[in-house]
């Protein structure tokens, strides 16, 4: 009786194609934006932060071209679409929750708030993952998104770093702070919460 061998472990390197490196590019540009924001923390430089949203833009370009480019050369792989998904967890989620945290939205509710704002996308890429091929109504492409792409959180990024050239961080944050049973909430806060409900929501919206 032969002993069953073990499956044969997968080369990461060999099996990348060129629209994976370019994937993982966005997810580099996502953890970047968080060190310069945790470095913006340290040092209270402002540069930082516009330097943190300027690499969640730049997560967007390499966002939209690992698609074309997997499109172009016509190598795409379900170890791709994972990459993508996991990539733009980092730098469409984690990374603006991250900047609104640095810029001040610190209290209990605001991080309750950020916190279910990375869930949302999260969930978002789940159900995409898992829909994909009946959203692209047999063909190759999605024909449109249910929900809004957690890209859209580059929005988001784009007010903090506009309130950031205006001085308007911590105690200064557009729309101030309210207290409730003793914990802060900076109603700005509140555009995650809209931006992450749009994200699991049922809305249609075409794919360009």
């Amino acid at each position: 009786m032969t002993t069953p061998q073990p499956p044969k472990p997968l080369s990461m390197i060999r099996d990348f194609h060129l629209a994976d490196w370019v994937t993982l590019a966005n997810a580099v540009c996502g953890v970047g934006a968080i060190f310069s924001t945790m470095t913006y923390l340290q040092s209270g430089e402002i540069w930082h932060v516009y330097f943190a949203c300027a690499l969640v833009l730049a997560a967007l370009v390499f966002d939209v071209l690992d698609g074309r480019i997997a499109r172009w050369r016509q190598k795409t792989s379900l170890m791709g679409r994972e990459l993508d998904s996991l990539a733009d967890v980092i730098s469409f989620g984690v990374a603006p929750a991250i900047i609104a945290y640095g810029c001040g939205m610190q209290g209990l509710y605001d991080r309750i708030i950020l916190a279910y704002f990375v869930a949302c996308g999260v969930s978002r890429l789940a159900r995409y993952n898992i829909t994909a091929e009946t959203l692209s109504e047999g063909g190759d492409k999605v024909k449109y998104f249910e929900g809004t792409p957690i890209p859209t959180s580059l929005l988001l990024v784009l007010l903090l770093a506009v309130a950031a050239a205006f001085g308007a961080v911590h105690q200064d944050l557009w729309f101030g702070q309210i207290k409730l049973a003793g914990f802060r909430l900076h109603p700005l806060v509140l555009t995650f919460a809209l931006s992450g409900s749009l994200m699991i929501s049922r809305i249609r919206i075409p794919k360009i």
